[in-house]
């Protein structure tokens, strides 16, 4: 019992910062997919690359999620467009299978645009956040 105990407090002794920095992490991660299901729900998106600079081009994007393993040379046109277009673009911290799911769809995605955040605020807390 005592060998458990002592495990435990040098673990919570050598890494506290590195405990409480994945929490933080997943916790922003689940509050992300969370007001994503509700635009999935409430509001109106576009999957894909090319829909989503069609509406970048259109100017009616709100916000961009790209996920990790997006390739670079698509990641860098996006942004370009976002830039160009000044949309707000999150960094999605999974890869296109964690995209996909987070949205509810059976296949994956790497770049998906919101173009109405229906009932949720997710266009309002992503700028705050990067």
């Amino acid at each position: 019992v005592s060998t458990q105990s002592t495990g435990s407090r040098e673990s919570l002794d050598s890494k506290p910062s590195k405990m409480v920095a994945p929490k933080k992490q997943k916790r922003t991660t689940e509050g992300f997919n969370s007001r994503l299901a509700l635009v999935m729900k409430s509001g109106k998106y576009t999957l894909g690359v090319k829909s989503t600079l069609k509406t970048l081009r259109q100017g009616s994007a709100k916000l961009v999620v790209i996920a990790a393993n997006c390739p670079p040379l698509r990641k860098s046109e996006i942004e370009y467009y976002a830039m160009l277009s000044k949309t707000a673009v999150h960094h999605y911290s999974g890869n296109n299978i964690d995209l996909g799911t987070a949205c509810g769809k059976y296949f994956r995605t790497a770049v998906l645009s919101v173009t109405d955040p229906g009932d949720s605020d997710i266009v309002r807390q992503i700028p705050a956040g990067n």
